[in-house]
């Protein structure tokens, strides 16, 4: 999924730094999957309307090597919503921090539960329309 310039804004940007970067130049894949959770984390949040934690990490499949000096941003999307529990699709990409074209760079799909005061999994709210 490209996003079109119309869609809604990545849930995260930031660009890749060599402290980032493994032996090959390209960035450390767990790198990568530190910053998809903090992306999960934060649409989880916003569609349980309070905390949730990653329970699992049902797929993440890398397409392309992402490199020192790269913008990655992060976009998603709610997949589904069980009573506790949502999977979140993610899609991250590369590209210039001076603009152009970006290039798909992985994708994944996590499950994240919705969380009460006490760290307990609880019902995700209904949408109101």
């Amino acid at each position: 999924m490209d996003p079109s310039p119309n869609a809604a804004p990545p849930l995260l940007r930031t660009l890749t730094l060599p402290s980032e970067a493994n032996l090959n130049g390209g960035i450390f894949g767990g790198w990568i999957m530190a910053e998809l959770d903090k992306a999960a984390g934060l649409l989880g949040m916003r569609r349980a309307q309070g905390a949730c934690a990653t329970v699992a990490v049902e797929n993440l499949r890398f397409l392309a090597a992402l490199k020192v000096g790269e913008e990655f941003s992060v976009y998603g999307r709610v997949d589904s919503v069980g009573r506790s529990s949502m999977r979140l699709k993610l899609d991250g990409f590369a590209g210039s921090p001076a603009g152009g074209e970006r290039r798909p760079v992985v994708e994944a799909l996590f499950v994240s539960v919705a969380l009460d005061a006490e760290g307990r999994s609880r019902p995700v709210p209904e949408v109101s329309a």
